[in-house]
């Protein structure tokens, strides 16, 4: 079955089939001599028990381990011998593995890529050895300052959902799996049915659908039930929740502020949370930009992000600053959002915002890569392409009224969480 999304904007128009196995196929053409596939997977560690946290990233690095066709680092020196490029990421709620490369070549290494994702082996030595990468790996992020704050942001933010544990795992986890464990959890959660795989550069659509459809092999499988079915929300911060620590890396002090918002299961509600994140931090021109670092010099860097997760999101507002500004930047912040929850905000920053957006949204699709992980990343996370292709338009059609009232109903000015990192004195 196959079919072209009718409403979309003219700068894209991906087709969507799906084969018998349950893969589903998101493919377009572009006039440039590349050709990008990025297969998703509805796999991270949010599927993960506490038993087995980190399996899905561990897992990540085992593909490329061999398979019956491919013998352990043979599909990378058959990619590189082509020219092209290959990588891949886990996530809390999903793995993706890309190749990038020239339409003539497709054919040939797409099978592969398909062929290691679906048909790794996972062999007993092979997974010892890369337990101590996967190690080595964890004992790096645990010396990043960047990774110790967002991992006490998510230990703030969340008391029980999954989103609070680390992607990579914990050392005591890691140190006791097992390869039969990891071959049980790839069976269960690495099928067809599981997977979109978005296709996008310079060869027919009926072309990039045959090749990739042909490297599958075409069992209809039965998939895990997620354990996220039996996950909601965690309710609104009902008072101000604070974390300090100490560490000697910093030479200037961390300042966090986060909110639980909605997540993509509510993702009508976003919208207006993103163009709140636009015009208080991100961008020169942004509120909180303008007075705290350009006008009186309180902060190094600020910055505030929406971040949608499958079951909750994250609202928070970042800052880098001197020890003693810290409340008085905290101060100013609240402030800021009372004025919006008073005030709204004005026409003209909407209509800043609205540009902003749209033309952002032109530049991202610039490139067959940009493309293919809009429709996998999508796709893969709410089975349709509508809400990505169509982003411009519903930031377009907030008002300012609407704006406001996501500011009262999320960003409470008397209850939300703060991450205070000091450098050590």
């Amino acid at each position: 079955m196959a079919a072209t999304l009718l409403h979309s904007p003219t700068l894209n128009s991906p087709t969507i089939h799906r084969l018998p196995n349950g893969l589903t196929i998101i493919a377009e053409q572009m006039p440039l001599e590349v050709v990008n596939l990025n297969v998703w997977l509805n796999v991270g560690s949010v599927v993960e028990t506490n038993e087995i946290n980190g399996m899905a990233h561990y897992l990540e690095h085992m593909v490329f381990k061999g398979t019956k066709n491919l013998k352990s680092g043979e599909f990378e020196r058959l990619i590189e011998a082509k020219g092209a490029i290959t990588n891949a990421a886990t996530s809390q709620e999903y793995t993706h593995y890309y190749i990038t490369t020239a339409p003539r070549d497709f054919a040939e290494l797409a099978p592969l890529q398909l062929d290691v994702v679906l048909n790794a082996q996972i062999a007993d030595e092979a997974f010892e050895r890369e337990r101590l990468v996967i190690l080595e790996e964890i004992r790096r992020s645990q010396d990043n300052p960047r990774r110790r704050i967002y991992s006490r942001t998510m230990e703030t933010c969340f008391n029980t959902l999954p989103y609070r544990r680390p992607v990579l795992g914990l050392t005591s986890v890691i140190e006791q799996l097992t390869p039969q464990q990891m071959r049980d959890f790839h069976s269960s959660w690495y099928q067809p049915s599981n997977m979109t795989a978005a296709v996008v550069g310079n060869l027919p659509v009926e072309q990039l659908i045959e090749i990739v459809a042909q490297s599958t092999d075409s069992q209809i499988t039965s998939l895990s039930s997620s354990v996220t079915e039996n996950l909601h929300p965690e309710a609104q911060f009902n008072t101000i929740v604070r974390s300090e620590y100490e560490d000697e890396s910093l030479q200037q002090a961390r300042l966090v502020m986060v909110w639980r918002a909605p997540g993509l299961k509510d993702l009508d509600q976003t919208y207006a949370l993103d163009v709140l994140a636009l015009i208080l931090g991100q961008g020169k021109i942004s509120r909180l930009f303008r007075e705290l670092r350009e006008e009186k010099g309180l902060v190094s860097s600020i910055s505030a992000s929406n971040s949608s997760y499958n079951i909750q999101g994250i609202f928070s507002i970042s800052a880098q600053l001197p020890v003693e500004n810290i409340a008085e930047v905290e101060e100013i912040i609240i402030n800021h959002l009372r004025q919006i929850q008073a005030d709204s905000i004005t026409e003209t920053e909407l209509k800043r915002i609205s540009t902003q957006v749209a033309n952002r949204f032109v530049f991202s699709n610039e490139r067959p890569s940009d493309r293919a992980n809009l429709y996998g990343y999508y796709y893969s996370q709410l089975g349709t392409l509508e809400p990505a292709l169509n982003y411009p338009s519903y930031i377009q059609s907030l008002d300012s009224v609407e704006i406001q009232q996501a500011a009262q109903q999320y960003l409470s000015c008397d209850a939300y969480g703060v991450i205070v990192v000091k450098p050590t004195v």
